[in-house]
């Protein structure tokens, strides 16, 4: 009689980050526990971190664990309750000319320069308006988890905006975005997200997750606009009424 051994799983191994000054709250202290993905089960460690709070950058899979600082806030989208507003429906009608592709996640030369103008525009303190095409590419290319990019092109074919999405077990988690900001009023910001919700209702997807909510942030205060929104605490993922910013992504 032959015992079939159940297929083997490493455990996988965590790590805490040293103290580094946090890039969204001066004066500020951030410190993350972190793991690496890799390896067969990838995806679904990518996806069970994700419900518990975790985002990825390149094959690092994290999470806040600073000293005497609770700001960042994990939230995502319940899909099937999700009604865009006024201001995002306004949105939706300024870009009908626009079409949204999913293509591999693959960096081009066509995706840096979009990626510059935005850094530019809107982040030109940050250390990711210094990268240069190999660090974007490794950011694009690094830890791809059923990883794609929707490219979002006007009907001349010139690419305005980019969403890198992973694809996880209840949803989309957008890992990134940046677009052309040579137009404020499209919202693209905006209307990238509007198509994560739209594609996980096409696939009957319950969340898109959004990452972290700093209320005192202005880059990341934007996603409280999105509304219902959930928020994951001590006794688990619930929906929260935040405290909407004035100004759109």
């Amino acid at each position: 009689m032959s015992v079939i051994q159940p297929p083997f799983r490493p455990l996988q191994q965590f790590y805490r980050s040293g103290p580094m000054p946090c890039p969204y709250l001066p004066g500020r202290v951030e410190r993350k526990l972190f793991t690496r993905l890799s390896g067969l089960q990838a995806a679904d460690i990518n996806s069970t971190l994700s419900r518990a709070g975790f985002r990825r950058s390149h094959d690092i899979v994290y999470r806040p664990v600073c000293p005497g600082c609770t700001a960042c806030v994990p939230v995502r989208i319940p899909v099937a309750a999700f009604e865009p507003d006024r201001s995002m429906r306004r949105t939706l009608r300024r870009n009908t000319d626009l079409t949204v592709t999913a293509v591999p996640a693959r960096a081009t030369l066509e995706h840096y320069r979009v990626f510059a103008l935005y850094q530019t525009s809107r982040h030109g303190d940050s250390d990711m308006s210094r990268m240069r095409f190999p660090e974007f590419s490794a950011m694009i290319d690094e830890g791809r988890v059923d990883t794609c990019l929707f490219e979002v092109r006007d009907r001349t074919g010139r690419l305005r905006g980019v969403a890198l999405a992973d694809r996880l077990e209840d949803g989309y988690s957008a890992v990134y975005s940046f677009f052309d900001p040579a137009d404020p009023r499209r919202s693209l910001g905006t209307f990238l997200i509007l198509q994560l919700v739209a594609e996980a209702r096409a696939e009957r997807m319950p969340y898109v997750y959004l990452g972290y909510w700093i209320g005192s942030s202005r880059k990341m205060a934007y996603k409280a606009r999105f509304r219902p929104l959930e928020a994951l605490g001590r006794d688990g993922w619930a929906a929260v009424d935040l405290p909407a910013p004035d100004e759109p992504a």
